[in-house]
Parts: structure tokens; C-alpha cells; sequence
């Protein structure tokens, strides 16, 4: 799907390969063989689908920058190429070449899977005219409130959530936190393999419409 120069690709579960001048990746999990090599990996927290070596070892080059909490960290030092690591915590902000990245907070509220003090993260990524935030595995929090104003700043703002529950938010709560934070896109994601399926993605949808805000449901790649 292509937002102004970026285009954004959904690899399944909550991985996506975002590409302008430089090729991102977040969270990639069970992806294809043959995919671009990775300038910059985004890592949202060390659970199995989120930060795979079997996954990044497919994309990682030489200067490959991974970008990650600190819970990650033992997994990515094995690879046989030599690569860049920042270690990002919950509001902390990079700028790296042009990116402008802030570490958002993410966790459950009523489950147990996720907890705040674990130290899991969304993020936000500026790239030129675009505003990607990629939620990460979090339920409908309070600060996400603090996002009500990004689709006024005169960028496209792109919102991926999570609608598979079980670890995450539910459709129907994804759409309340789209209800909230007014994206130009939102896109669901994290259904179609660990949890939640189509009928997830196609009830997000559906509320989410209702209320003015629009969504694209990609396919994976």
C-alpha cells in the first residue's frame, strides 16, 4: 500500500516492511525467503513472533541497524554479520538519518501476557510526510491519548493495531482506540496466525467505518 513515498507492506502477524529511501522492518515473523535487506529492524519486545533470529538472520546485511528493547538484545548478537544495535526505552526518541523515531508504551491492561513494568513498546516513526505508529502488543491504554493530535500535523498518519485478542486488543477495542486517535489509515494487524483471524480484521473494519475513520486490510506477503 502506498502512502504518499512510503510504502508499507504486511508481512502476517504484526510484522511490516516499510519502504522509502530506506527498507524498515518491524517485527518480522515467519516471512518469505527473497525479501529486501534491511536497513533499519524494529523490535517491539522478545516474544517468539515479535523477535524471531530465524526471521531477522533472513534480512540482516552488514551495517543492518536494530533498533529494540533490552529484553531483545541476547538474540540479536548472533549473527555472523556485523550489525548496529540501540537499545530503546518506553518514551524514549531517536533521530537516525533522517528518521524520527519515539518509543511508545505498550502493554495489557486485564491480562497478564504484557505487563507495563516488562518494558514493551510500540513505535512511531516520522518518515517525511508519513506517521507510521506500529502499536506493538498492547490493549486500549490511557496513553494513547497522547496520539490525538497527530493527524493534525499536516502528515498522513498511519495507525497499525492489533485486533486478534487473547494477547491483545480485541476488534472491537482497536476501533475505540482508532475512535481516539483519529488516524488518516488505520490497518489491523496481529490476526491470521497467533491469534484473531479475517473476521476479526473485517469486524475492525466495520466499526471503525461506521465512524468515519478509514481502513485498509492488507494481504500478507
Amino acid at each position: 500500500m502506498k502512502v504518499g513515498e512510503v510504502n508499507v507492506r504486511w508481512l502476517g502477524n504484526a510484522g511490516f516492511l516499510i519502504e522509502n529511501s530506506a527498507v524498515i522492518y518491524v517485527d518480522p515473523y515467519q516471512i518469505k525467503d527473497n525479501l529486501p535487506k534491511a536497513d533499519y529492524i524494529f523490535l517491539t519486545h522478545d516474544h517468539y513472533d515479535h523477535c524471531s533470529f530465524q526471521d531477522l538472520e533472513k534480512i540482516v546485511k552488514e551495517g543492518t541497524k536494530i533498533i529494540m528493547t533490552a529484553n531483545c538484545q541476547s538474540k540479536a548478537t548472533r549473527f555472523n554479520v556485523s550489525i548496529r544495535m540501540e537499545i530503546m526505552e518506553q518514551g524514549q526518541e531517536l533521530s537516525i538519518n533522517g528518521l524520527r523515531v519515539t518509543a511508545f508504551p505498550a502493554y495489557n491492561i486485564n491480562k497478564h501476557f504484557h505487563k507495563k513494568e516488562d518494558g514493551v513498546v510500540g513505535y512511531l516513526i516520522q518518515l517525511n510526510d508519513v506517521i507510521i505508529y506500529h502499536a506493538g502488543d498492547t490493549d486500549f491504554i490511557p496513553e494513547m491519548q497522547k496520539l490525538t493530535g497527530y493527524h493534525h500535523k499536516g502528515k498522513t498518519f498511519v495507525a497499525l493495531l492489533p485486533v486478534g485478542g487473547r494477547f491483545t486488543m480485541s476488534a472491537d477495542e482497536a476501533a475505540e482506540a482508532a475512535k481516539l486517535i483519529k488516524p488518516d489509515i488505520a490497518i489491523p494487524m496481529h490476526w491470521g496466525s497467533v491469534a484473531g483471524s479475517i473476521e476479526d480484521a473485517q469486524e475492525f473494519k466495520e466499526i471503525c467505518e461506521e465512524s468515519g475513520i478509514k481502513v485498509k486490510i492488507l494481504e500478507k506477503e
